[in-house]
C-alpha cells in the first residue's frame, strides 16, 4: 500500500524593504510632518502660478481704498476703529497704505520667500556637499588647507558681510554709465526684483556649515568595510564617493539642509525689512511688514497678515526637517 507523501512545508519569505522604503514610511507615519509638507507644497503650488491665483498685481493700486479693511477684520483692529477705517469687501484681506491688495502681496510675496529658500539651500548642499566630501576623502595636508579656508570664512560674522555685499550691490545698482558684464548683471538683477545680488551674497559664504557636516560624514564612512572592498576591487576614488560615499551621507545632509531653510527665509525678510532685499515694489514679507510698522497701532492687519504666513511657514520647514531626521535615522527603525 503506497504511503500518501506528506506535503513539504512551505517557508513564507518576506520581502525586505529597502532603507528609502523604510524611510518613506516612517515619514508618512509622522502627521505633523505630513501635513507640514502639504502646506508647503501648497505654498509653492500658490507662489509658482501667483500671475492666475492672486485677485490683483502686485503693484496695482486704488488710492481710494488704501487702508480699507473687510468688515469681518474689525474684530482685529482697535476699538472704534469703524470710524476712521475704509470698510469694503473689494479685497479679502484689506489694502496698505498705497491701496494695493494685501492678499496678491502675500502671494507674490510667498514667491519670493521659497525662491529665496530653494536657491540659498541648493547653493548650500551642491557646493558644501561637494567641498567637505572632496576634503575628508582626500584628508591629509589637502583637508588641513581646505579647512583651514574654511575657519577663516566661519570667523566673519555672517549677517554682517551679507549687509556689507547687499550694501556694495545696491551701491552698484545704483550706479550709472557701467558696461559690459557688470551692466548685465545690473539688467538681469533688475528684471529678478533684486534677487539676483541677493542670491550671490547668500551663496558666496552660505555653504560653510555644510561643507563641515559633510566632511565629518565621510570621515565616518570611509573606514568603513565596504569602502574597503570597494577599494580592493579596484574602484576609482570618483566611483567610491559617487556610489558608496554619497548615498550614506545625503540624507543627513538633506535634514540639516531643511532645518536651516526658517534661517533662510528669515534672513530674506531681515535684509528686506531694513531695506537691503528685493527691489520695491517687487513684493516681499519683510517688505510688507516694514511698510506696515509705522500704522501698527491703527492698522494691525497689515503687520499681521505677512507676520503669519511668514511664522506658518517656518514653522512648516521646522517640523518638516524634524521629520525627515526621524524618518531617516535607522535608530528609529523600532
Amino acid at each position: 500500500m503506497a504511503v500518501a507523501e506528506l506535503p513539504q512545508e512551505q517557508t513564507l519569505v518576506r520581502k525586505q524593504r529597502s532603507l528609502w522604503e523604510e524611510s518613506f514610511i516612517r515619514l508618512i507615519r509622522n502627521k505633523v510632518a505630513v501635513v507640514s509638507l502639504l502646506f508647503v507644497f501648497v505654498l509653492a503650488f500658490v507662489a509658482a502660478f501667483a500671475n492666475y491665483v492672486a485677485p490683483y498685481d502686485y503693484a496695482e493700486q486704488d488710492l481710494m481704498a488704501n487702508n480699507s479693511v473687510p468688515k469681518w477684520m474689525l474684530v482685529i483692529l482697535p476699538a472704534n476703529a469703524e470710524n476712521y477705517v475704509r470698510i469694503t469687501d473689494k479685497y479679502p484681506l484689506g489694502a496698505d497704505h498705497l491701496g494695493r491688495d494685501i492678499l496678491s502681496r502675500v502671494i507674490y510675496g510667498a514667491r519670493v520667500s521659497l525662491s529665496f529658500a530653494v536657491v540659498a539651500s541648493m547653493v548650500s548642499l551642491i557646493i558644501g556637499t561637494l567641498y567637505g566630501t572632496i576634503s575628508g576623502y582626500v584628508g591629509g595636508r589637502a583637508d588641513d588647507v581646505m579647512m583651514r579656508i574654511v575657519d577663516f570664512l566661519y570667523a566673519f560674522p555672517f549677517l554682517v558681510v551679507v549687509i556689507l555685499l547687499q550694501t556694495y550691490f545696491k551701491a552698484l545698482g545704483r550706479a550709472s554709465g557701467m558696461t559690459g558684464f557688470g551692466a548685465k548683471l545690473l539688467e538681469i538683477n533688475d528684471s529678478m526684483g533684486g534677487m539676483l545680488f541677493l542670491f550671490i551674497a547668500i551663496g558666496l559664504i552660505n555653504w560653510i556649515g555644510m561643507a563641515r557636516i559633510a566632511r565629518g560624514q565621510v570621515l565616518s564612512y570611509k573606514r568603513k568595510e565596504f569602502v574597503e572592498a570597494a577599494h580592493a576591487v579596484g574602484a576609482s576614488n570618483s566611483r567610491i564617493i559617487i556610489k558608496h560615499l554619497l548615498p550614506n551621507i545625503i540624507g543627513p545632509l538633506v535634514v540639516a539642509e531643511t532645518l536651516a531653510i526658517p534661517g533662510y527665509i528669515f534672513t530674506e525678510a531681515f535684509l528686506s525689512f531694513i531695506g537691503l532685499g528685493v527691489n520695491p515694489p517687487t513684493p516681499s514679507w519683510g517688505i510688507m511688514i516694514s511698510e506696515a510698522v509705522p500704522a501698527l497701532r491703527s492698522y494691525p492687519n497689515q503687520v499681521l497678515v505677512p507676520a503669519v504666513f511668514l511664522s506658518l511657514t517656518t514653522l512648516a520647514f521646522n517640523f518638516l526637517g524634524d521629520g525627515l531626521r526621524d524618518a531617516l535615522d535607522p535608530r528609529m527603525k523600532q
